[in-house]
């Protein structure tokens, strides 16, 4: 949720660094800055995060779904929050960890010390009987033995290392992570530094092996012979020295090293795992019948009534595909599932390439979430009464995160539609407030009206809007990053194409409208392009032709 070294605020990869091996990883364009903002925009409660869980266990049972939460005031509050969502781990960070590259006003002056976050979740956790259910992990520049052994004290019984074995590796803590320029070659993507890099896996192992001989040391003095029996045992912990000093006097540790009295069966360590759900989730069923399917690469055609309690739909389903063929999925719509009535919240989220996953009806938040290759299509009933293009039929963060595959989507979106987005096409005919901020890639139609604050950090892919007098409200595009172009013959060659699938796909009485008239309609199109992307698209375009002229020659 977020970084003890610097709760609240993001980070930010400058385009230097992103040479095409990072934008492969992170599936974005080389030499684009990349934004992580400090927000997570598929989260704004506890229920929305507990849907994220739930997404992740579906796209990976055997997963362990690790929460990060900051230590702070009222961490146990949001730690039994995160239980009840049915994390596996809880992860309490501490402030004096963090990157090199780092404020120095939030290295300085934010967060809390993890000894302060861990004993709280600890206390509401066993005092709340959730205690049980979850791990409770700990880092923030924890180095000795004598750290793991505070922080098992007070409640954790995982422990997070970093900064000691980068510095085991050959760090300098030189805090210049984000130049590019680190002399030891570990934070650099410059070929030149990175042979400097002197690191090797025996270095952090034998520091690791130092740190946990000092624990065993500890809990031999103690009378611990297990990590299991040492969790939580706060009065073990000795605060004399500290305290009777002269300059710490009148300071009161009661409140950090508080045992809540609890009766016997109720657990102070993790016992049991948690239960996801997931035995009763439809993929199941659609699992057993597209079994020969996967394996056979066979067609089929499948048709499920679905309700909004029916989530994630999908999900499990590309998890088996992705097993047996990785990214690389099944071919083009060799599943083909329909769907009538109102999904539920991640329909198609995480979906593999190779299914065609069709709604008729409506859809909750989250549609497409995550988006893998698949085809995902929102069709309004033949039987509606309502105007398609002026009603919303699936609802906010629509595509967030998407990497590939294509939507078709025959109504109005909610907010944040694309967020995120870095390689799906995407067709809607009208979206709320916030769209396609921070896409990286990927390509956005939107037939219809949008809502303000478009395109806000958008660094990468294009979208066009549609308007019937081909103008639009500029005031609604945040324009930092972008700019307003006319469609070039490419872009309407695309547009034609995309309106062409639309309408076969969802019997769209809008694409069927701008198809009669084209290519007049052509001009009613305005096309929303990054600046950077732009630019990295010429420079990947004029190193392409370097390459070939080279290989002529």
């Amino acid at each position: 949720m977020a970084q003890g070294a610097k709760p609240g605020e993001g980070g930010q990869l400058p385009g230097a660094k992103v040479n095409p091996y990072i934008a492969s990883i992170r599936n974005s364009t080389p030499y684009v800055g990349l934004i992580s903002p400090p927000p997570h925009h598929d989260i704004y409660s506890i229920e929305d995060l507990a849907q994220l869980i739930f997404d992740l266990k579906n796209a990976n049972q055997a997963a362990r779904i690790n929460v990060k939460l900051v230590s702070k005031v009222g961490v146990g509050t949001i730690a039994a929050g995160v239980a009840k969502a049915k994390a596996d781990v809880i992860l309490i960070a501490g402030f004096d960890g963090g990157t090199g590259a780092s404020p120095l006003t939030s290295l300085k002056h934010a967060g809390l010390p993890w000894e302060l976050g861990i004993a709280e979740a600890q206390q509401t956790l066993v005092l709340n009987d959730l205690r049980s259910r979850v791990v409770l992990e700990c880092d923030g520049q924890m180095k000795t033995g004598r750290d793991v052994a505070i922080a098992c004290l007070l409640g954790a019984e995982e422990f997070g290392f970093s900064t000691a074995p980068l510095v085991a590796s050959g760090c300098i803590m030189m805090r210049a992570c984000h130049l590019n320029t680190c002399p030891v070659g570990i934070a650099t993507q410059d070929p030149e530094l990175r042979k400097n890099f002197k690191g090797q896996p025996e270095h952090v192992i034998n520091f690791m092996h130092f740190v946990a001989e000092e624990l065993r040391a500890i809990m031999a003095q103690l009378g611990f012979r297990t990590i299991n029996e040492m969790v939580g045992q706060s009065q073990k912990l000795n605060t004399n020295k500290a305290i009777k000093h002269y300059k710490a006097q009148g300071i009161d540790l009661a409140n950090i090293l508080y045992k809540p009295d609890v009766p016997n069966h109720v657990a102070i360590y993790n016992t049991q795992k948690q239960n996801h759900g997931l035995d009763d989730v439809l993929d199941v069923k659609m699992i057993a019948q597209a079994l020969a399917a996967i394996h056979k690469k066979e067609r089929l055609y499948l048709s499920y009534p679905i309700k909004n309690t029916n989530r994630s739909v999908g999900t499990m389903l590309s998890n088996e595909i992705s097993k047996v063929y990785g990214a690389n999925g099944l071919p083009e719509d060799t599943i083909s599932i329909n769907f009538s009535g109102t999904a539920g919240q991640s329909f198609g989220a995480f979906a593999a390439k190779g299914l065609l996953l069709k709604i008729i009806g409506t859809g909750n938040d989250y549609f497409g979430k995550g988006l893998s290759g698949a085809k995902l299509i929102a069709q309004v009933p033949k039987t509606a009464t309502f105007k398609a293009d002026e009603n919303i039929i699936i609802g906010n963060v629509a595509l967030y995160g998407a990497t590939s595959g294509e939507a078709y989507i025959n109504g109005v979106a909610g907010e944040r539609f694309c967020v995120r987005n870095s390689g799906a096409l995407a067709v809607v005919e009208g979206i709320g407030d916030h769209g396609c901020e921070y896409m990286t890639g990927g390509v956005a139609l939107i037939l219809g009206n949008f809502g303000r604050n478009f395109a806000a950090g958008m660094s990468g892919g294009v979208a066009y809007i549609y308007s019937e007098d081909g103008v639009i409200d500029a005031t609604k595009i945040n324009l930092e990053m972008v700019e307003l172009e006319e469609l070039l013959e490419e872009d309407q060659t695309m547009i034609f194409q995309l309106l062409q699938q639309h309408q076969t796909y969802t019997a769209s009485k809008k694409a069927s409208s701008i198809l009669a008239d084209w290519p007049n309609n052509a001009n009613q199109f305005t096309k929303i392009m990054p600046t950077d992307y732009k630019k990295a698209l010429a420079l990947l375009a004029k190193e392409k032709k370097q390459e070939l002229v080279g290989k002529l020659h």
